[in-house]
């Protein structure tokens, strides 16, 4: 047995990381709920670690990460636990902090810098799926400019979003859109709001299936979930916009469920482990994460997103996947730590592709 086994077999030292970024003040009711859903999470892992035998340290991060890599030196903990997930810096500082603490040594939870930053390029990560053969949604671009939607003849309809947000962050009512008209004002939107192109694509009409993943070098599935919106109104689009992840007041979030483990016919359960388990490897992901797919028109399953740092809310998501498949939330986190301790490896590489490819 490696070092490493023996160490996530006795009590460890975990610093548990999260948010807490300085100069955020909620200005919304939905903002300062998702707040306090944070710290009931964060003191729910930590209690929930605790009774595994580890010793917690429970670490807010806000803006001074110099300040925090020297305060988590003093602890030398024997694990970082990563829930680390910036809304207001982005992606570039999720994958600073991610690396700070690879340089450091000590092993983190979850997937490292560079999968972390192709998780949130959607992109960058959509068109390397593509180059690897994995089908994503056809008309896939990128518009930086207003200008950019008189380039090319558009297929419709599309979904617009910002290019670098997630958990629904920047979708709504009119993402779905239907004209050129649309597609402007849209791109204009979040050329103004987010600060950052928009990433169109085509919408896909079919259904929506969650694939969560746990595992380093071995990966363990999931039963699959699948996101229903049987009941929306035709006027409003069936995807998992900002309102139906948060806003428990809205008819989104009323009108949208999940269904797990649900069920599908054998072969297309096959296409969407296989493709699932084929862009978490893309992307490096490691440890856990959840791999979004939906149905085309054809019933051809699309890769929508890998999200490398999903949600581990004791009562949604993942962990609700993975009491399907009969783990139990306190060995998910034991689970997730003794992968970090595995790896990941250090010569984690993007593979050569054609990002050019249909």
């Amino acid at each position: 047995m490696s070092k490493r086994s023996k160490r996530s077999r006795r009590s460890l030292h975990v610093a548990l990381v999260y948010n807490a970024a300085s100069g955020f003040v909620p200005d919304t009711p939905e903002d300062r709920g998702s707040t306090a859903d944070l710290r009931h999470m964060i003191r729910y892992m930590a209690r929930t670690l605790r009774t595994l035998g580890h010793k917690v340290t429970v670490l807010p991060l806000a803006n001074d990460l110099f300040a925090f890599q020297r305060r988590l030196l003093r602890l030398e903990p024997d694990v970082v636990f990563n829930q680390y997930d910036d809304v207001i810096h982005g992606a570039f500082y999720e994958m600073l902090f991610a690396a700070n603490v690879q340089m450091m040594g000590l092993p983190l939870t979850g997937s490292p810098a560079l999968a972390l930053g192709l998780s949130r390029y959607k992109y960058i990560s959509a068109k390397l799926l593509q180059g690897l053969g994995i089908p994503i949604p056809p008309c896939t671009e990128l518009l930086e400019r207003v200008s950019d939607v008189d380039r090319r003849q558009w297929q419709f309809p599309l979904i617009v979003q910002p290019c670098k947000e997630h958990a629904g962050i920047g979708l709504g009512r009119d993402s779905v859109v239907r004209t050129k008209k649309a597609l402007r004002q849209q791109v204009r939107r979040i050329l103004q709001e987010f600060n950052q192109p928009a990433l169109a694509q085509l919408f896909l009409p079919g259904r929506e299936f969650n694939v969560g993943i746990v595992g380093g070098k071995r990966l363990h599935l999931m039963p699959l979930a699948e996101v229903h919106y049987h009941d929306m109104p035709p006027e409003i689009p069936p995807i998992m916009s900002y309102a139906a992840k948060w806003i428990e007041t809205s008819l989104e979030y009323k009108k949208t469920s999940i269904v797990c483990p649900t069920e599908v016919k054998p072969e297309l359960s096959r296409q969407l482990y296989d493709i699932a388990t084929r862009a978490f490897r893309a992307v490096r992901c490691w440890g856990y994460g959840r791999v979004d797919i939906r149905l085309d028109e054809e019933g051809n399953p699309r890769v929508l997103e890998v999200n490398c740092n999903a949600s581990l809310e004791d009562d949604i998501g993942l962990a609700r996947s993975a009491k399907r498949a009969g783990i139990s939330y306190p060995k998910l986190l034991q689970m997730i730590i003794d992968i970090a301790l595995e790896g990941p490896p250090h010569d984690v590489h993007i593979p050569m592709c054609h990002l050019d490819n249909a």
